[in-house]
Order: C-alpha cells, then structure tokens, then sequence
C-alpha cells in the first residue's frame, strides 16, 4: 500500500460540505496524491466499502459522495417516506416517455449519504433464493444464493430470526415491527383465509407467501448504510476521508488502466489518484452515466453525443430494470391511524402467479395508507394492496443526454414493454383485489376506490395498470455480472477491459431479484469488499476492445 500519505487528519466542515480527515490538496483544489481505493457514491454500497475497506489502517480510503452530509428531519421517522420523495436528498429525476403510458415518470432514487438507504420504503427483504439462482447461468459464476448467503448475514443484526439463515452481528439492525398495525394484520390474515401460506420469516429467501418483512429500524428510527456503517466511524478512522457535494465527472483511464477519478467541488474541478482500485458504487443509473462520460460504453452512441470512446463495451447502460408496480386503494369504514413507528409497508406477500415456472413472480404488499399514483383519486382514509411483478421481462437502458456528467441522463425502464409482464401485472390485480374482499378485511373495507368495481374487462383492466403505474424505484442490471459481450463485469466485479476499476452497486445485478433490492445491494457490498482485501489490484490479463 502507498505509504507516502500526507494529510489533515481532524474533521472539518466547511460550508456544510463534510470533509473527514481530508488533506490539504482537497480544499485548494490540487490534486490529491496517496489513496489506495476511491470509492464513488456513498449510497448503501458505497457506505459499506468505504468502512470496510478502511477497517485496514494501511489502506487510505476516499469516499465521494454527489449530495449533502447530513441527513434530513423526515429521515429518522419510518413512517414518513413518502414525504421524502421529491426532496432535496432525491434525485427526482424523470423517465423517457413510456410507451406502455405515453407519459414520463418520477424516478426518485437517493442523494447524500447513505442514498436511497436514507429514503427508501425501509423494507429489508432478501428475494426467494430462487431469483438469486438464476445468475449463475447469466455468467455471474459463483453468485447463487447459498454463495451470497454469507455476505447477506454479515450486514445484518436480525435478532429473533434463525441464526443459521441469518446474521445475528452485523453492523445493521433488521426485524420486523414492534407493534403491528391492525389493518396490515387483517390483510395478512385475509391472505391466509384465501389459500396463500402464512411465512415465518419472509424476509429470509427460502419461503413464499404472506409475512411481516424486517424493517431497518433501530431504535425506532431509520437506519440507512450511512447511520450503520459508516457515521460510527468517521471520527476514528485516519485513513478514511469522506468529502460529500462532490460530484464525480470522468474516471481517468491510462494505458487500460483505472488511475483515479475527476470530480466538482466547492466551484471547483478537482482529481484524485489512486494506487491500488477506483470502486464505482452510485447506483444503476448514475454508474453507466459516469463510465459513458468517461469513453466507456457503447462506442457508437458515445460519438452520437461527442464523447471520444475510450473502451467500447456495449453492454454499458442496457438491460435496465426495475418492478413495475400498481396498488389497489380501499376507502376504510373506520379509521386508519397513521403510526410514525413504522413504515406504511410492513407486509409483504410472495406468490407464484400460472405464468411463474421457476419461482415466485409477483410481490404483494400491504399499505397502511391509500398510497397510489398522485394523478389518481382516491381516499384520505383508507389502505392499499400493492402488486408488482417480481420478474419483469422487459427491458430499458440509460444513455447519455450529452457528454456534460452534470446533465441528467437519458432513463428508460420501458416498464411493461413486455407483454408478459402486463399478463403478471393481470394476475396481480386479480389476486389482490381476492385478499381485499376477504372476510378478514370485512371490518375495514368501505369501498374500491382504485380501480374501482366497475374495471373487470380486459380493456379497462389495461387502461388502469396505464393510469396507475408507479415505479418501485429497484433499478439494476446496467452493468451485469457475465462473460458475454453485454457484460460489464466479471464474477470478481471487475470491468471488462481496463485494471483497477470495479463496480459494487445494484447495476452488476444480471436480473431483478423477487424482492426489494436494499438487502442485497448490501450482501453485493460485503463479498465486494472482501475481493478487494484479497485479490492483487492488477492482475495480469488483457485488456480486450480498446477504442
């Protein structure tokens, strides 16, 4: 490791920018000289390498995050997302145009540390080990379940829970709700009374059915990445700098090597080398963004929008995915107290729809709210049953806007491109609205509001999942695990092409899991920092497709 390291070692902020341990050359704007690993973004995965990576004191860490430090008051209440999308820790970026909807959509993802793990719906569920199984035979060798089922119980603290199945040191707080709230409880019995198997522990990967699924709640307050892994450590750590409004530009390619990164702060253009890895963790739109910049992509498109190519991997920005969803909203006879203790979502289904052939294919999930698209009408007082199709065929990309990193890029999800996935979304309409008129739900229930009694034929069926869809905001698959042309990575997360880059984010995932996507960006996270303590920075293989 680099030894010639130099720098502050007291934390600073300036100007509500955090800066840990950061040297000199950072606030002056020359180049910073002496890390061994820079990581880029300080969202959930970012959180987790960074702290871990620098568990080793003979290893100097840079964690480069785009938004604030600090987090927002509406974060610590598991019960206020929703109020969090939009704000200034989101994103908030807009889709294309779908063509399944003729209309964009919101696509809010998470900005400052900790990202989306400081704004999502707080469920930690891993998907049915069913989905995980499938990568395997994508290319990602050595990524089943049972090969990431070590690194899944090493983020998480899940007392209560098989040990055996699940971790019970990890740095994160798991479980499911203190005090249930009495609508979701008739809802998961309304599951059971019309034939869904009653789970144990659906967060785990091994059931399907209806359960509570754990929350990242300690304390009775939101636990993101940041809050687990990396904010106890910070004040400790010398060899651990983490500067925040620091927004990335272009990693710096040399001879087919990854030598350090670009990045605005503070008004200015600044650089960082590294000795050893460039780890690009932001997520599975703004990481193909950042390599695109950078000439890394595909090389026709790159010329289309004035970026000289550097490598051309054309698989860089394709096969974009996320869970299209669409909820079904009840009016309540009584009502539906809100409890900031939790978050609205606190159970989940898993089923198999006719069309599944190798596990579940649809998630259903109980709102203790009339949660449904703004443009839609509906209820101050009631609940809902959300579905989402669990393993969507269709596919979407992200593309560059224009060769400036600063402008937001070009986000397509093609939700329901796929005709199947419109028959899964179906199904799922068919099947919640079952749960919704069980006797169990007999108390509650006032009237369907959303879609409403009188939508049951085919055509008013597809004109509802057109005004209702929402996005689950689960992207992945941007930059796959595999060893085909498309692929970005290898198995050891390595960029095809070029030493000392990798990628430890949602974006090397080569499929949708059956399940919200936090817990296993964090399982992704922990075996990617465990590569990089063990595998030599730069072994000798052949860079392949320079442009």
């Amino acid at each position: 490791m680099n030894q010639g390291y130099q720098g502050l070692r007291n934390g600073k902020n300036i100007r509500g920018v955090l800066i840990f341990g950061c040297p000199k050359e950072t606030i002056t704007g020359s180049t910073i000289m002496g890390y061994d690993y820079i990581v880029v973004g300080a969202g959930t995965a970012g959180s987790v390498l960074a702290s871990r990576l620098s568990e080793n004191a003979d290893v100097h860490v840079l964690l480069l995050e785009a938004g604030e430090a600090g987090p927002l008051d509406l974060m610590a209440t598991p019960g206020a997302w929703p109020a969090l999308m939009g704000s200034s820790a989101d994103w908030a970026g807009v889709s294309t145009a779908q063509r399944f909807t003729g209309t964009t959509m919101p696509l809010p993802r998470g900005r400052g540390l900790g990202g989306s793990s400081s704004i999502n719906g707080l469920n930690f569920v891993r998907g049915h080990c069913s989905s995980y199984d499938r990568w395997p035979a994508l290319g990602a060798a050595g990524w089943g379940f049972s090969d990431l089922l070590p690194y899944f119980r090493r983020s998480e603290h899940a007392p209560g829970h098989d040990p055996a199945l699940r971790g019970q040191d990890g740095p994160l707080t798991v479980g499911p709700p203190l005090r249930p709230h009495p609508v979701i409880t008739a809802c998961v019995e309304a599951a059971v009374e019309v034939g869904h198997r009653r789970a144990d522990d659906i967060s785990g990967g091994l059931e399907t059915g209806f359960g509570w699924c754990d929350n990242t709640i300690a304390d009775g307050r939101r636990q993101s990445a940041a809050d687990a892994y990396l904010r106890p450590v910070l004040r400790d750590r010398p060899n651990l700098d983490v500067v925040t409004r620091a927004t990335v530009t272009r990693v710096r390619v040399t001879g087919g090597r990854c030598t350090g990164v670009e990045y605005f702060h503070e008004g200015l253009e600044r650089a960082a080398d590294c000795a050893e890895e460039v780890v690009l963790s932001a997520g599975a739109i703004a990481t193909p963004q950042l390599l695109m910049v950078s000439g890394i992509g595909p090389r026709d498109h790159l010329r289309e929008v004035g970026v000289e190519a550097v490598l051309h991997l054309p698989g860089v920005g394709a096969n974009l995915q996320d869970h299209p969803m669409s909820t079904l909203v009840y009016s309540s006879r009584r009502p539906v107290s809100h409890n900031p203790d939790n978050p609205p979502g606190e159970a989940v289904g898993l089923v198999r729809t006719g069309a599944a052939t190798d596990g579940p294919d649809l998630q259903i999930v109980c709102v203790s709210l009339p949660y449904r698209t703004p443009s839609l009408t509906g209820p101050d007082n009631g609940y809902a049953l959300g579905f989402a199709a669990m393993a969507p065929r269709s596919r979407g990309s992200v593309r560059l806007a224009a060769a400036d990193p600063r402008v937001m890029p070009l986000v397509d999800p093609n939700y329901l491109g796929d005709e199947r996935d419109v028959a899964t979304m179906r199904a799922g309409l068919r099947i919640a609205r079952e749960i919704g008129g069980a006797t169990a739900l007999g108390s509650w229930r006032e009237a369907e509001v959303q879609p409403g009694p009188d939508v049951r034929d085919d055509a008013a069926v597809l004109g509802y999942l057109r005004r209702s869809l929402l996005a689950y905001f689960h992207y992945c698959g941007t930059c796959p695990i595999g060893d085909d042309e498309m692929a970005v990575v290898d198995p050891e997360l390595r960029v095809h092409g070029i030493s000392g880059l990798r990628i430890a984010d949602a974006s090397v995932m080569p499929s949708l899991v059956s399940a919200n996507t936090n817990a296993t960006v964090y399982a992704i996270a922990e075996r990617a920092a465990e590569l990089l303590g063990r595998t030599p920075a730069f072994p000798d293989r052949q860079t392949q497709g320079m442009a």
